[in-house]
């Protein structure tokens, strides 16, 4: 079992920051997939951002250029900063974990991430 703890989440104006932060624990291994997802309402789940344990980076159209993807793996930390957000940025962000035999996703609780003026 893999656990999933996400904090960072909040209220901001159009274009201000947040980073939002995924601390994983439990069986953890050192070939992974982590990364984020979001869901808005009446939308479904959307791919954000995603980093490997080789290093590899993907983001979603939508936030290249604003959101950072980072990590920390002495933690198994996994980082979202959020730079020049927008309105349609608001959603509930999930922290996601893949690990082999890459059959099982892992989620996190969800933090609700509000850009209003």
């Amino acid at each position: 079992q893999v656990q999933l703890v996400e904090s960072g989440g909040g209220l901001v104006q159009p274009g201000g920051s947040l980073r939002l932060s995924c601390a994983a624990s439990g069986s953890i291994f050192s070939t992974y997939f982590m990364g984020w997802y979001r869901q808005a309402p009446g939308k479904q789940r959307e791919f954000v951002a995603r980093i490997t344990s080789g290093g590899s980076i993907n983001y979603a159209d939508s936030v290249k250029g604003r959101f950072t993807i980072s990590r920390d793996n002495a933690n198994n930390t996994v980082y979202l900063q959020m730079n020049s957000l927008k309105p349609e940025d608001t959603a509930v962000y999930y922290c996601h974990y893949k690990r082999p035999p890459w059959i099982r996703d892992y989620w996190g609780q969800g933090t609700q991430v509000t850009v209003s003026s």
